[in-house]
């Protein structure tokens, strides 16, 4: 077995292997963690060994799970609430908790585990990197095909022709495979941005949704998923990140996504008229994906 340092940050290629690292950081977490601090509905834990004090980002009290025997029992209600939603079922609000509950646990052990064991600097890609992995997984789960594309859009320059990138972090498909490529976006896929967090990252979205229908002059469905838009300040504190009025801007004035997710949504995203654009993530897997590849 890896040290607990190097697991983290090693690629994940099963929802059984995320599952397991999460059980080792939660068993790890009682050794470690010195105080916690509530902050509204979030913990701040802090590490202090060697005279060094070490400070985790804040996990949502309502959806984290910090016993594993207890996580190792809801991630199985997961494993079969997924199984109900392949087979065209609708599943019940307790459901919709557990899944959230669920995804957000595996990826912020994932992050917790990497702030008192790794080098911040080198971490934070990680972390990212996971999030993309745990949902990949989970939409391959569901038995949808997906795939990540890089779109090459040609534009002039001083040399000639050259190739701009457009790297997607996945593209889902109605179809045996993802038919999209380097020089298309098919008009039935969804192009998904995943990021654990929208700062400064949201607007990129928008202007890559309205660059990909310039190039593909169709409209291409594009929605974005979100882990938490919430950071800490300072070492108690804790502050939120998502930029509501640039959000509504963008969304007016500049085109509509098809969705944006969050596993654990901003407060306001829960208020008019925001909540007519940002959901849960649960709702994304249970209901939305199936309504996009089929429409």
């Amino acid at each position: 077995m890896k040290p607990l340092p190097d697991d983290v940050q090693t690629p994940k290629k099963s929802l059984e292997e995320f599952s397991d690292v999460t059980k080792r950081v939660l068993g790890h977490l009682s050794d470690i963690v010195s105080e916690r601090v509530k902050v509204r509905d979030y913990i701040i834990l802090s590490s202090s060994m060697a005279g060094t004090s070490k400070f985790a980002r804040p996990i949502n009290n309502n959806l984290f799970i910090f016993d594993s025997l207890v996580f190792d029992d809801q991630y199985k209600i997961f494993l079969s609430i997924i199984s109900k939603i392949k087979s065209n079922k609708t599943i019940t609000e307790e459901e919709h908790k557990i899944i959230n509950s669920v995804v957000y646990t595996i990826q912020q052990s994932m992050g917790v585990g990497m702030d008192f064991l790794c080098n911040p600097n080198s971490s934070r890609k990680h972390v990212g990197n996971r999030f993309e992995e745990l949902i990949r997984l989970i939409v391959t789960e569901l038995g949808i095909k997906n795939n990540k594309i890089v779109l090459k859009i040609p534009y002039p320059s001083e040399d000639g022709e050259k190739l701009y990138s457009c790297e997607t972090d996945i593209v889902l498909s109605p179809h045996g495979s993802v038919k999209s490529g380097a020089k298309s976006i098919e008009e039935n896929e969804i192009v998904v941005s995943l990021k654990t967090s929208s700062k400064d990252r949201m607007g990129k979205i928008f202007l890559d949704k309205l660059l990909m229908q310039k190039f593909a002059e169709h409209s291409v469905k594009v929605v974005g998923i979100f882990l938490n838009d919430v950071q800490r300040k300072e070492t108690k504190q804790i502050s939120y990140t998502f930029v509501s009025g640039l959000f509504m801007v963008y969304t007016k004035f500049l085109t509509e996504l098809e969705g944006v997710y969050f596993v654990d949504p901003p407060p306001i995203t829960k208020q008019v008229p925001y909540n007519q654009h940002i959901f849960s993530f649960s709702k994304f897997i249970a209901e939305d994906i199936w309504k996009l590849l089929s429409s």
